[in-house]
């Protein structure tokens, strides 16, 4: 993400993303960007300090929908150079279909404020402002256009080092505190309601955000849900599956494990349950793309969830 302070006449800079926080974004890796970048002329990123790569807002959005064109089929060479507003009505009439969840071209919130209030360090206003989005956006808008995208935003800047590491703290646990809230709101489904869906992270993995912001989306879908938390050992996983007669494990990953903690462990979880349980799996983790385990659902975005358990329902029915 680019430098967000002032510009010499007081006008604020754009929000950008830096190259690193558009591959967790989008899902498209650093290496086609770069390729798209050198062969279409797009995306167009801007060059900051030492010549890195600032991307913004609105070329991530283009490459947010030329992912979900690639999903379906689509070639990049016949998509990429297009105008987006082209690419949303190829979407529509290719029949992607965002999900229940979506909404028509919704407006995107604007993050640089609760940016702001995290740089003051005024908790009860980033608390307040945080909840008011979630009950006028609407619980799974709010998740989906607003809090993944800020996290982005914040991880970044904290990389940048414009932000201090209590900063960051005060943020996520604000997060916390706000989606907590806004899980108990949610109606607990029926205990025969399937899929049941077991969530936690493998152990080292201590960052629970991922599984706070998908369990709202798996309970507004109808689904049970039970959390065990972070750090889960892969046996214990296996025995709550069992107990709870779980039909999906949904895991979160960060990129702080290394890459043969993720894989070794998703291989390994695989082998221990049976095959009809099925393992999906999320985050910021670039080897879930780069090494994909057999038998393991990887999820790019969280507007997945949706899709993934319309599939996975339809195959059962």
């Amino acid at each position: 993400m680019g430098d967000n302070v002032g510009s010499p006449g007081g006008a604020p800079r754009p929000l950008t993303l830096s190259i690193a926080a558009v591959e967790r974004d989008t899902g498209l890796s650093k290496d086609t960007l770069r390729m798209w970048e050198r062969r279409y002329g797009f995306p167009a990123p801007q060059r900051e300090g030492q010549a890195e790569r600032a991307y913004p807002l609105d070329q991530v959005e283009k490459l947010r929908v030329i992912k979900r064109l690639l999903d379906a089929g689509h070639r990049p060479g016949r998509i990429v150079s297009r105008p987006v507003e082209e690419l949303q009505r190829l979407s529509e009439s290719t029949g992607i279909d965002p999900g229940p969840l979506a909404l028509v071209a919704p407006p995107k919130p604007d993050l640089q404020p609760y940016l702001d209030l995290v740089h003051a360090h005024d908790v009860d206003a980033l608390r307040r402002a945080l909840l008011q989005a979630s009950l006028s956006m609407g619980l799974a808008r709010f998740v989906i256009d607003l809090i993944a995208p800020l996290n982005t935003l914040i991880g970044d800047t904290w990389m940048r080092g414009h932000l201090e590491i209590f900063e960051e703290h005060l943020y996520t646990e604000s997060v916390h505190v706000v989606l907590r809230r806004a899980i108990a709101g949610v109606p607990a489904a029926e205990p025969a309601s399937r899929p049941c869906v077991v969530l936690s992270t493998f152990p080292n993995e201590p960052h629970s955000i991922g599984l706070l912001m998908a369990e709202p989306l798996f309970l507004l879908e109808g689904c049970r849900c039970v959390s065990l938390g972070v750090q889960t050992p892969v046996w214990d996983l296996t025995r709550a599956v069992a107990a709870q007669r779980a039909d999906i494990v949904a895991l979160s990953f960060s990129s702080m494990l290394a890459p043969t903690v993720v894989s070794e462990g998703l291989a390994e979880l695989r082998d221990k349950l049976p095959p009809a349980v099925e393992i999906w799996a999320g985050g910021s983790a670039s080897v879930l793309h780069r090494r994909p385990v057999p038998g393991v659902t990887v999820l790019a975005s969280l507007e997945q969830i949706a899709l993934q358990l319309r599939s996975w329902r339809a195959a059962r029915r």
